[in-house]
């Protein structure tokens, strides 16, 4: 899904911030379903959701312009003016694409890290 990106930067700033953005939202993504998935013995499908989950929510846009640019037969300038006004800094689709993949990865772990590494669950003895 688009959000309104006019407020990010260009090239390199915008990949960093929509890579933040997706960083929060993996990261408390991770934590809710870690949270409600209490009984699964181990953390991987909480990272797998969230991870699935930051993407499309935060960069399900990006994503599909950059495909779309690629593949979609643009036949005329008129078309391919009026799909590119659209959207912001259409030369970093890339790089926030790259941003927020990474972004997605990096808020998984560090989700992980503050609620499996940094406070072990405590097992019970029978």
């Amino acid at each position: 899904m688009h959000y309104d990106q006019s407020w990010m930067g260009y090239g390199w700033v915008g990949g960093v911030e929509a890579g933040l953005i997706t960083a929060l939202a993996a990261a408390l993504l991770y934590v809710l379903l870690r949270r409600v998935w209490r009984q699964h013995p181990g953390p991987a499908p909480a990272m797998g959701w969230a991870f699935l989950l930051a993407v499309l929510l935060t960069g399900s846009g990006d994503l599909w312009d950059m495909f779309y640019f690629n593949y979609a037969p643009l036949e005329s300038p008129q078309l391919m003016r009026t799909k590119l006004m659209r959207v912001h800094d259409p030369d970093g689709i890339p790089l926030r694409v790259l941003g927020e993949l990474g972004g997605a990865v990096l808020g998984v772990f560090a989700g992980w890290v503050l609620l499996d590494v940094a406070r072990p669950r405590r097992r019970r003895t029978a």
